[in-house]
């Protein structure tokens, strides 16, 4: 799954690597190095821009609240449960299948956070005790040092309690393709505890390698085979994992001392 991740590229940054062709300062968004559902966060999409007389597609830089809520919601109180989207099953579900092919999207990110337990814990888990478990985090990351481009979807939802004129009459959403997590060696592995994703947690964000973005953005693309087609994994070896502290489970805890990487898990928490 993906419930945390972070992006801290300055938009200026994403405008040139996307090729994006309007973006609206006002819209910029604070480095967020623990980014939580129901934030605010940049995205990548192509759509007309409203108003202009030229309809064709452009390509923009937008921020969107994480957490979909579908156009015929009666209300958002549902989004922070559609943080995610199973590259797998989203074509079926009513949620996300005309996101799936009319309005997809990227979620540009550094890495994105996840958390496994320690056997000791799991251990303790089975035998009822009634100790929680102390999940140690790892940040995952390209292991070349480049954005992470998230597969996402988004959507518009009417606020009907509000006039047409209200600024927060319309929400845009948006959610995270997640995928099954490579079972192959990472790229760069710790020198001690997980050697794959899968070892992690067996659900990873869809990253989309460059070759794939006009594609996916592309919104004259709606056949839904061949959309289908662009939700297949990456090959293995393009990412690297590493044990971050503890301090990230917290979600009022930010800055980019969370993606400092640990010599090994935290005490109590081992792999």
């Amino acid at each position: 799954m993906c419930g945390r991740y972070a992006a801290s590229r300055r938009p200026e940054d994403l405008v040139g690597l996307f090729e994006v062709e309007k973006w609206e300062p006002e819209e910029t968004l604070e480095p967020d190095w623990n980014v939580a559902p129901t934030k605010e966060v940049y995205a990548i999409l192509e759509r007309p821009v409203k108003d202009a007389a030229d309809r064709r597609p452009v390509r923009q830089l937008r921020a969107l609240k994480w957490g979909l809520v579908p156009s015929w919601a009666k209300s958002p109180e549902g989004a922070a449960r559609m943080i995610n989207a199973r590259a797998e099953t989203l074509h079926e579900k009513p949620s996300f299948r005309k996101a799936f092919l009319a309005r997809r999207c990227i979620l540009p990110a550094d890495g994105y956070y996840e958390w496994v337990t320690g056997p000791d814990e799991r251990d303790l888990e089975v035998a009822g005790k009634k100790k929680r478990p102390r999940k140690q985090p790892y940040f995952v990351t390209p292991a070349d040092g480049s954005v992470m481009a998230m597969a996402g979807l988004y959507e518009f939802w009417r606020d009907r309690t509000l006039p047409d004129e209200h600024p927060l009459a319309w929400w845009v959403t948006c959610s995270v393709i997640t995928t099954e997590a490579a079972a192959g060696p990472l790229g760069v592995a710790p020198a001690e505890g997980p050697q794959s994703l899968s070892d992690i947690h067996p659900r990873m964000p869809l990253m989309l390698t460059p070759d794939r973005w006009d594609a996916w953005l592309d919104p004259s693309r709606t056949e839904e085979e061949a959309l289908r087609g662009l939700l297949e994994p990456p090959e293995g070896g393009l990412m690297r994992a590493y044990a971050v502290g503890t301090a990230v489970s917290n979600v009022r805890n930010n800055g980019p001392e969370l993606l400092k990487e640990l010599e090994g898990p935290e005490e109590g928490t081992l792999f």
